[in-house]
């Protein structure tokens, strides 16, 4: 593994790790699949976003306010943890694990392990209570605490212009919807992608890549008709598959256990909420695949309903099974409308789509005529984020329909300072709100005729932690040769391993030396990438040490080669595969489109394979 990744700056400073070359390498493969996977095929329009992001963005995103992990703190020492970790390791470790536990006990911890995602902070100090967990050295512990993760910094010399080191992609493709849906040529839908580097101030980074301060992150923005969700121009194409579920009622039972459901019938009986998100968790599936990750690997949890954001209408994460457990890989959400509404009411440019309509539309609708004045004098410093909230409200007939209802049952109305999610009535909105009388808002019905219809688009949200996504394939790749354990063998899927072919020439004598790298160059006309081995080792320990980084095949030079050449007859060499060390001759005239088509999966190295060339004994393979 320190191969591919290490500590950066070993001063004591946890969260924060190097990329070798070789791990490079395999993040620039897994990127590069990911941008020809997502990007390229959906036609996205890929940004590259400022990491420094002002203060402003993050607060009305909801970022400052509850981006927020709960910690507490050992009441001797003042070490750290963060809460959920903490419980989690206690149940295992003095519940579970335990010699003397009852089949009760460990029944309704692995029930409590099962939900431990979708606690409320309450519930988490309960279950603090109740497992009576202690710190690492047996000390009490303080009573819960939010933290927020995202850095902050000062921008300018003044110090008054704050900012944060960016938490997510997301909050930079969403400022700029506007530009985009130009871009695009006014089409809907449509979808943004960025991939960089994301921030967070993490209260207990630990297992590697999993949880870390600095981090790559993919993210895609998909933009639809919230009418519209459940057509997916491209959803036939994918409707057939099969995904590995653990719906939040599957979780509600204590269960674990996942169900491969095909998507159309997981739509269908509403476990997915709408055929866009069914067909991007589809994707994800495929991209894992793509990569080398095992289905018995992954899976696909919804998220229980307390652990959503109060905007979201659906949300799954694309889990992978590592020597820590179950870990968020992948998250998939329908974001709803929430972003582009709150920062069209931030900035006061409308973040919609507008759409001229065939025929024009004639309907009864509800609208509001403001008593500004009363408002002023009553909220105060609250009135134009009342007046901005009730403007925006405007453009959406149903929910005015639902504000005219709550009035009439009421007598007052809830106004959300950040402005209504379109798709929840104001019972759900957030709990920054004023209750504004109803004789305030002149709610009143009448004809009006609509010529361009506006509406906020939903976003269906995948977002992938590149990091995460690495550290669970290196450990799912690993394993030793069962008649050697010091042979360590990590198989990669060619696609993304660092180099796609050793060049070992059987002997460090200059006649094999020489054709070294009139091969390389063969394969690097292709875009293979190559690394040569002219070391004085056998050819057994070439092999071995390309085995250990993935390297999926290997080119020998022997003395065969050397002789069809100095004959000046037409030249082969011996091609081996990693995994089963089988060997087979090929001519080297044939050897880069060989080669290339065995990258792509063009070309399988199975018995079909194998049938169509010499296959060559090899006893230190």
């Amino acid at each position: 593994m320190e191969v591919f990744l290490s500590v950066s700056f070993p001063l004591g400073v946890a969260g924060l790790y190097d990329f070798g070359p070789p791990g490079c390498a395999l993040q620039a493969n897994i990127v590069d699949l990911w941008r020809r996977h997502f990007v390229f095929e959906e036609e996205m329009l890929e940004v590259d976003t400022t990491i420094l992001t002002p203060y402003e963005v993050l607060k009305s995103s909801g970022h400052v306010d509850r981006f927020s992990d709960w910690m507490t703190r050992d009441s001797v020492t003042g070490d750290v943890y963060r809460a959920d970790h903490l419980l989690k390791a206690w149940i295992k470790k003095h519940v579970i694990e335990a010699a003397d536990a009852t089949p009760e006990a460990i029944a309704d911890a692995t029930m409590d392990l099962a939900k431990l995602d979708g606690f409320s902070p309450d519930e988490l100090q309960s279950k603090f209570a109740s497992y009576g967990v202690l710190s690492d050295l047996g000390n009490s512990l303080t009573p819960l605490s939010p933290f927020n993760l995202m850095f902050g910094t000062e921008i300018g010399p003044s110090g008054l212009l704050k900012g944060f080191m960016r938490p997510e992609t997301a909050q930079g493709q969403f400022v700029n919807f506007k530009r985009l849906l130009e871009a695009n040529s006014d089409r809907m839908p449509f979808a943004s992608a960025q991939i960089g580097k994301s921030f967070r101030n993490e209260i207990s980074p630990r297992s590697g890549l999993l949880r870390v301060r600095e981090f790559l992150m993919a993210e895609i923005e998909h933009y639809v008709n919230p009418e519209a969700k459940n057509f997916h121009p491209k959803f036939e194409s994918v409707s057939f598959h099969s995904l590995p579920l653990l719906s939040r009622e599957m979780q509600s039972s204590g269960s674990e256990q996942v169900c491969m459901t095909r998507v159309d019938h997981a739509i269908e009986k509403g476990i997915i909420d709408n055929s866009t998100l069914g067909y991007f968790l589809v994707r994800i599936y495929l991209f894992l695949l793509k990569i080398g990750l095992h289905p018995d690997i992954i899976r696909f949890r919804q998220h229980q309903s307390n652990e959503m954001a109060h905007y979201a209408s659906d949300c799954w994460d694309a889990e992978l099974l590592t020597s820590y457990g179950w870990i968020e890989c992948v998250g998939c959400a329908d974001r709803a409308a929430f972003d582009l509404t709150v920062h069209s009411l931030k900035t006061k440019e409308k973040l919609v789509v507008r759409e001229r309509l065939s025929t024009p539309v004639t309907e009864l609708r509800v609208v509001a005529e403001l008593d500004r004045k009363a408002i002023g004098i009553t909220f105060k410093k609250d009135a134009k984020l009342i007046c901005d909230a009730i403007a925006l409200a405007q453009e959406d007939p149903v929910l005015m329909e639902k504000i005219l209802q709550e009035s009439l049952d009421r007598n007052k109305v809830a106004v959300p300072l950040a402005g209504w999610n379109s798709e929840r009535s104001s019972a759900s909105c957030p709990s920054d709100f004023v209750e504004v009388p109803s004789q305030m808002l002149g709610l009143r019905k009448e004809l009006t005729t609509t010529h361009v219809r506006e509406y906020t688009p939903a976003v269906i949200e995948p977002s992938f932690g590149i990091g995460r996504i690495i550290y669970a394939l290196l450990e799912h790749c690993y394993w030793v040769r069962a008649q050697d354990e010091q042979r360590s063998v990590l198989s990669l899927a060619p696609l993304v391993a660092p180099t796609k072919v050793l060049i070992a020439p059987l002997l460090s004598q200059k006649s094999f030396e020489d054709l070294v790298s009139n091969i390389a160059l063969l394969l690097k006309s292709k875009g293979i990438a190559t690394q040569a081995d002219c070391s004085s080792a056998t050819v057994g320990k070439k092999y071995a040490r390309a085995d250990e980084l993935g390297t999926p095949f290997a080119v020998t030079i022997d003395h065969q080669t050397v002789t069809e050449v100095q004959e000046n007859i037409p030249a082969t060499v011996t091609v081996r595969e990693r995994d089963s060390t089988t060997q087979i001759r090929v001519f080297i005239n044939d050897l880069p489109d060989l080669i290339e088509n065995l990258v792509q999966g063009k070309l399988h190295w199975n018995n079909q394979l194998l049938s169509k060339y010499e296959v060559v004994q090899c006893s230190n393979c």
